[in-house]
């Protein structure tokens, strides 16, 4: 069968390339056999015994030429259909040209292409040797492309680069090669390219000069590794900028402390609280640019612990209300009931931003008062601290850069009230570290609030739940000038379900006692002695709870008679647990006591400590002294290390060693890391317990904190000394003989 195909096969190809023979071959074939059938029929039909009928004859004759007619029409419809089937194989054949023709002109197109582009293009077969390069290779490699192709030519690499495989095989690489002009670095990618059996054929790659941006990338790595030396130089210059200047500031704020503490003329009071006021302010600048630097260097790092939320908000207002009571502003906070009681988070850094924020607010007010609301935020665990003022408020136009290093408001501002502009710009940061955002809306001459928007997650209490008192039908009055405190108190209130009343003026309040019968009356002392025991005796009849507000400044002022007609009293800025204990409290209950009760046990007197102080500068040596002295404490100064390591030996040798070593970092001979570090040595090998060493310093980088732990340090007392932190760790370890700073 395939042989009879063959030969079919041949015989076509043979009568199309011979047409004119294929031709008189069928015209014969054909001729001869109409001539053979007429010649056969006629014969046959004259014969003697052919039985010849004229008509019969006839009716043949015309038969054969209707069948022949029949043939010809239906090879003349065959014609036809063959012609047009060769016109559409024409077309097709013609269509089939062009798009050849295209094809050759793509491909000469691609190929000029290739050869003139800028990237380096060679094709290897499987032994290596090439079968293409384009132009820029040819350059490269300065040989012409003829005697390129077929051979097994290699550029010659200087530097080979890191080599990385891609998952769809893919090979990239660097190399550095030698050129015409001088070492390129040319980025390669090779891949495999297939032929139609799937099986490799060629190696294709394809180079790409990166010079450039080698280059760049060598020098933008050489500027970061610049940058962060500087950034580290500049670091280090903080801390011993810092630590040089907390030096004699510790001198000029503790002395001036002690002198306050001496009888002085008001004219001496007056300039020596300017001096502590002027090193307070010194030390806060201090701060802040220690602060930024530490943000700035990335530095920074955030808690995760578990902090009673409200207690923090509480006690930031407890300790601006001196401040703000001393503009005559009120302060006071709101925290949500549908707050958790314990959130998780970095309280620190946190409290850091509401002090900022809440400071600023006391600083640019001068009538009115500052409110801190916290609210849950609009997402879920987000919570919300308003911080809102009464003060003079943010043009528009200052609002985008209050938020930048060292700006303000304008120099009108900076003039008046001071400061270094660098407070937002650290809280701002911080916030944006915590994962929150913060914003502002003000009015120039009306006030500003700062919205600070920070994912806190609810933690577990370890408290027993706050239990809000249900207040629902009862009226509660509430008397006060004042708006700032008297508004949250109002809210607080009716969140518990209290029917409140809001009086500013006395008067009305006394007026408005009959109408109705009132739970309790809450009367604000800023309304005076006097016009607070008339209304609380106005208020006998129709309230069985007369509680007055006032701040610590006027405790004394505040102090009721016997006969006081008030039962019961409450500290601004108001605590929510405070409060509430105070109205569910048994009515008509005798005023305590305004003077804080001391208890003789609490305090047991105590033998004053043995202590080895460790300090190069007399001023800071005095000062300490003096402090230990005013606490009964007993101390040894010493100016290097050296001299300590002897005293501390030399008082262990006697038997009668140091309760405690207050160690400063930086001393000449043997500063105090070494020194530690030697005790240390000289314990390990002897029985009972180790000397407890304190920290005095100055640097508050993590690092320097970190170098002292490991020297075997116990705590930091830092420079300014305070005398509270000073004595809280004194009395922490005559409690229990464990350092804690």
């Amino acid at each position: 069968m395939e042989r009879t195909f063959r030969i079919k096969l041949r015989l076509r190809r043979f009568s199309r390339r011979h047409p004119w023979l294929t031709f008189i071959v069928r015209s014969f074939m054909i001729f001869m056999i109409v001539f053979g059938a007429a010649y056969g029929f006629i014969a046959g039909s004259k014969a003697e015994n052919s039985g010849y009928d004229p008509h019969a004859f006839a009716i043949g004759v015309a038969f054969l030429f209707a069948i022949a007619c029949v043939a010809l029409a239906a090879f003349s419809f065959r014609f036809r259909l063959l012609r047009k089937k060769m016109r559409m194989v024409a077309l097709h054949n013609e269509a089939l040209a062009d798009r050849n023709w295209e094809l050759q002109e793509a491909e000469q197109r691609a190929l000029r292409l290739f050869e003139s582009q800028g990237d380096l293009i060679v094709l290897r077969d499987a032994e290596g040797r090439i079968t293409f390069v384009n132009d820029a290779y040819c350059t490269l490699a300065q040989m012409p492309r003829e005697q390129l192709i077929g051979s097994r030519f290699a550029l010659r690499v200087l530097e080979q680069g890191d080599t990385a495989l891609e998952p769809n095989g893919t090979r990239v690489h660097d190399q550095q090669i030698e050129g015409p002009l001088g070492a390129r670095w040319i980025a390669w990618r090779e891949g495999l390219v297939r032929n139609d059996a799937g099986e490799p054929a060629e190696m294709q790659s394809v180079g790409r000069d990166v010079t450039d941006r080698t280059e760049s990338e060598r020098a933008l790595t050489e500027a970061r590794d610049q940058a962060d030396a500087a950034s580290r130089a500049k670091s280090r210059f903080l801390a011993m900028a810092s630590h040089e200047i907390r030096t004699p500031l510790n001198g000029i704020i503790g002395m001036s402390t002690l002198l306050m503490d001496t009888p002085l003329t008001p004219e001496q009071t007056t300039y020596v609280k300017a001096v502590k006021t002027s090193g307070d302010a010194l030390l806060a600048l201090i701060e802040e640019l220690l602060d930024y630097s530490k943000i700035e260097a990335g530095k920074i790092d955030l808690e995760h612990r578990s902090f009673a939320l409200s207690g923090m908000i509480e006690d930031i207002t407890e300790l601006l209300a001196p401040r703000a009571e001393a503009k005559k502003i009120e302060i006071a906070a709101y925290v949500d009931d549908r707050l958790p009681r314990e959130v998780i988070g970095d309280a620190a850094r946190l409290r850091q931003v509401l002090l900022n924020l809440a400071g600023n607010a006391i600083k640019f007010t001068s009538t009115g008062g500052v409110a801190l609301i916290v609210e849950p935020g609009i997402w879920p665990n987000e919570v919300s601290f308003l911080v809102r003022d009464t003060g003079i408020g943010i043009a528009p136009e200052a609002r985008e850069r209050i938020f930048r290093e060292f700006e303000q408001a304008d120099d009108r501002i900076a003039r008046s009230y001071g400061g270094t502009g660098l407070g937002l710009s650290i809280s701002d940061r911080i916030v944006k570290r915590m994962g929150g955002r913060i914003t502002l809306e003000s009015e120039p001459d009306v006030g500003s609030t700062f919205e600070v928007s920070i994912p806190l997650a609810a933690a577990e209490s370890r408290q027993a739940p706050f239990a809000a008192p249900d207040l629902s039908g009862q009226s509660i009055m509430l008397v006060s000038p004042q708006s700032i405190e008297a508004s949250l108190t109002v809210r607080r209130l009716e969140r518990w379900g209290g029917q409140t009343c809001t009086v500013s003026d006395a008067d009305v309040a006394e007026a408005l006692m009959p109408e109705r019968s009132w739970h309790t009356v809450l009367i604000d002392h800023a309304l005076g002695r006097a016009g607070v025991e008339r209304l609380a005796d106005a208020a006998r009849l129709h309230a069985p709870q007369r509680i007055v507000m006032f701040t610590p400044a006027t405790r004394q002022e505040m102090q009721p008679a016997a006969s006081s007609a008030l039962t019961g009293y409450l500290v601004k800025p108001l605590r929510a647990a405070s409060l509430a204990a105070r109205l569910m409290a048994a009515p008509e209950v005798s005023a305590p006591s305004l003077e804080p009760a001391i208890d003789a046990d609490a305090t047991p007197a105590t033998k004053g400590l043995s202590i080895l102080v460790a300090e190069d500068n007399q001023i800071n040596a005095l000062l300490i002294r003096s402090l230990l002295g005013r606490l009964s404490h007993n101390s040894v100064i010493t100016t290097n290390g050296e001299e300590a390591l002897e005293s501390w030996l030399a008082a262990k040798s006697a038997g009668t060693p140091y309760d405690l070593v207050l160690m400063d970092i930086q001393m000449p001979l043997l500063n105090g890391i070494e020194t530690t570090q030697r005790m240390r040595t000289l314990e390990a090998g002897e029985p009972g317990n180790r000397t407890p060493i304190l920290a005095l310093t100055a640097n508050t980088l993590v690092e320097d904190r970190y170098a002292c732990f490991e020297a075997g340090m116990d705590g930091f007392l830092i420079k300014p000394l305070d005398r509270d932190k000073l004595a809280d760790a004194l009395m922490g370890l005559i409690a229990s003989r464990h350092i804690a700073a």
